[in-house]
Order: structure tokens, then C-alpha cells, then sequence
């Protein structure tokens, strides 16, 4: 890295400290702090909504190779090779950063784009020893901070205080979902799908629209009663999903029905809420691109995309619902479905971007049964 590069450091609220060098923009930042498996995906993670708000830490040894694409539309209005139009994390660590991308779509380097959205990161740390930490103690709050100039390499650090922020007391959901309705027409023979956008991944989007399902993406904290849908669905998001009583309230009153209902990440915990059940904090969270997922009744295994730091406590689910898959890891929820009506949700990702689309067979299985839906409605 470069001389003109200034030192910084990744303290944690339990008194570690990890040294390195800055990168992107340069001043401090504060968040939860949590790593992601992957060896790719980069420009897809860090505009993640579900990261809104966190410090994350990528595993693999070099990051910013390939370098960062240009932002781009798609005639929806979608962003391309992003999941959102902007960076989501609060701040970025890695082992090694490559200041000289190397792709044919690359249109600035991963510092550039970081500076010119605000994100500090910081590289040359030891992010193996670092993620051994955070599985040991469990995430916890942290922060980058910078060496004044005239101190560096020396205790004197810009905003480098003791003190940490205690957890964040706003609402990470509200502050990336949409702010209003819009309808995404795509055919008029087709369903037309409820959206509640709690941080939805754009990926989710195309792959509905590609589907030919007409999405009406509402705000979290919208009330479905009045609107007319072949199916609702739950996004991913970012923070507690105890946290999103309006959603919960709203979903609650949807269950009374029989519109069918399909919820990912977020969407799933939400989902378990309105049904009766509890959500737990994960000590680490899953959050990379190879978690196993078992389905249970079946001998299938599938790798997948995850993101999420709660998840869904079995002992609480409901009479009538029953949980669908399981982390092979750790046995902890990663779905569950009604026994009675066409409600659904899973915790991992089955757009998988970065990452597998094994699953994708899933979100295309519920537009399907919204379409099966819309067609019985016509008829009637």
C-alpha cells in the first residue's frame, strides 16, 4: 500500500485492538462488528441492506481484485451488480486490499468507491485471528479509528476514546426501505405480488420480475388491509425483526387469510413472530456464501447465501406450523411453514447474490402459486 497511507486501528468493546491501514474514506466509524465467508461478491455484499449499520469483516485473504463496475440501471429502475444504489456496511476490514483491479467491467478501485460513498476501511489486519475472536466472544460494537498524522503508528488516535457506542437505538429497517408504494408492472395476465420491503435485496426483484409477477413493493411499516394481491412477500432486512411491530402487526392480520405468503432472511423471522413464535440473538450470526441447509423429510442438502444475525427459537413454534429446514452447522431454524395454509419463509437467501442459487426453485415455486391464484381469481 502506498506511503501516503495512514495508520488505523479496529478497536472492540471487550479492549482488542487490530492495527492496519486506512483506506477508503478517511475517518472513524462505529458498528456492530461481524464477518462474512466468500470468496467473491464483494460490490453485491457491501450494498446489502441486511449489513446496514455494520462493521463486516471479509475472510478471504485479498478483496478489491476485480475491482467495482459502474452503477447502472435496468429498465425498472433496478440497480445492476448491486443490491442496492448505495453502500449499506458502516465499515470494511481485510486482510489485503489490490489497489490495481484487474476486470473488464471495473470502473474504479474498492477504495475509490468506498471514498467517494464515505465508508472507511481498513487492511493488513489479521482477519483469521480476528474471526477466531468474534466466533469465540460472540459479535460485539466496535470501531475504526485513524492515527493523527503527527502521532502515527502512536497511542494518540482520532476518536479513539475508550468508550464504545452502546446498541444502536434507531431502526435500521426503516432507514433502507422504501419510502412509498410502487408498482412494477411487468404483465398484465399476471399475479401481483405484495412486497414489504424491510431492506430488499435487488436481486430478489429482477428475479421476480423476470418471473412475470407484477410486484407492489410497500413500505415496512405498511397496513395490507385494502390491498389486492395474489401473494404477499416478506423481504430480508437489516437489525432485530423485533424490532418491526408494524410489520409483524400487518403480517399477523394477513395470516387470518389465505393469500399465500412467502418470507427470506428477515421476512422469515418475521413470519415466525406474527405466527406466535420467538426470535434469539445468534452469538456471531451465519453470513457468508456456503451454509448448509437441510430439508427436513428429505435427505437433501443445499449450500447457500446467508446473512442474518437472529433466528427463530424451535421450541416456540406454533401448533400447526412446523420448521422446514435446519443449519447443518448448528441446528439452528432456517425455515418454517404452515401445516394449514400457503405460508412459508426461509432464513437464507435463495437468489444467492453473491453466492448459490441452488434454492432459487423456491421463490420461483411461490410466484407460481401466486399465478395459480390469480388465474382461480379470474375464473371466479
Amino acid at each position: 500500500m502506498g506511503s501516503t497511507k495512514r495508520a488505523a486501528a479496529l478497536l472492540l468493546e471487550d479492549g482488542s485492538e487490530f492495527r492496519g491501514q486506512a483506506f477508503g474514506a478517511l475517518h472513524p466509524s462505529s458498528g456492530e462488528v461481524v464477518f462474512s465467508t466468500g470468496m467473491v461478491g464483494y460490490p453485491q455484499s457491501l450494498t446489502d441492506p441486511s449489513y446496514k449499520g455494520q462493521i463486516l469483516v471479509l475472510t478471504y485473504p485479498l478483496v478489491g481484485n476485480y475491482g467495482v463496475p459502474a452503477l447502472k440501471f435496468d429498465r425498472y429502475g433496478i440497480p445492476l451488480d448491486f443490491e442496492s444504489e448505495r453502500i449499506q456496511v458502516s465499515g470494511l476490514v481485510i486482510s489485503e486490499l489490490s489497489e490495481e483491479p484487474s476486470h473488464y467491467s471495473a470502473k474504479r478501485s474498492l477504495s475509490a468507491w468506498m471514498e467517494e460513498e464515505g465508508i472507511p476501511g481498513i487492511a493488513g489486519i489479521d482477519t483469521r485471528a480476528l474471526t477466531q475472536a468474534l466466533r469465540e466472544r460472540g459479535v460485539m460494537r466496535g470501531k475504526i479509528v485513524l492515527d493523527n498524522p503527527s502521532t502515527a503508528g502512536g497511542p494518540e488516535s482520532e476518536d479513539s476514546t475508550g468508550e464504545h457506542p452502546g446498541p444502536d437505538e434507531t431502526n435500521p429497517v426503516a432507514e433502507v426501505s422504501c419510502d412509498a408504494p410502487k408498482l412494477y408492472q411487468t404483465n398484465p395476465d399476471g399475479p401481483t405480488i405484495a412486497l414489504i420491503d424491510c431492506g430488499v435485496k435487488a436481486n430478489i426483484l429482477r428475479i421476480m420480475l423476470d418471473a412475470k409477477a407484477n410486484l407492489l413493493r410497500l413500505p415496512w411499516d405498511s397496513d395490507l388491509k385494502g390491498i389486492d394481491c395474489d401473494g404477499i412477500f416478506i423481504s430480508n432486512g437489516p437489525g432485530d425483526p423485533k424490532a418491526c411491530t408494524k410489520t409483524i402487526a400487518s403480517v399477523r392480520r394477513a395470516l387470518q387469510g389465505d393469500t399465500p405468503i412467502f418470507g427470506i432472511c428477515l421476512g422469515n423471522q418475521i413470519l415466525a413472530l406474527a405466527a406466535g413464535a420467538d426470535t434469539y440473538k445468534l452469538p456471531y450470526g451465519h453470513r457468508g456464501q456456503n451454509q448448509p441447509a437441510l430439508e427436513l423429510g428429505s435427505k437433501r442438502c443445499f449450500m447457500t447465501s446467508q446473512n442474518h444475525g437472529y433466528a427463530v427459537r424451535e421450541e416456540s413454534i406454533p401448533h400447526g406450523w412446523a420448521p422446514w429446514f435446519v443449519n447443518a452447522n448448528d441446528g439452528t431454524i432456517e425455515g418454517l411453514r404452515s401445516q394449514r395454509k400457503p405460508f412459508s419463509a426461509v432464513q437464507f437467501h435463495p437468489e444467492g447474490c453473491p453466492g448459490p442459487r441452488d434454492t432459487q426453485f423456491l421463490l420461483e415455486a411461490f410466484i407460481a402459486e401466486a399465478a395459480g391464484r390469480a388465474t382461480h381469481r379470474r375464473k371466479a
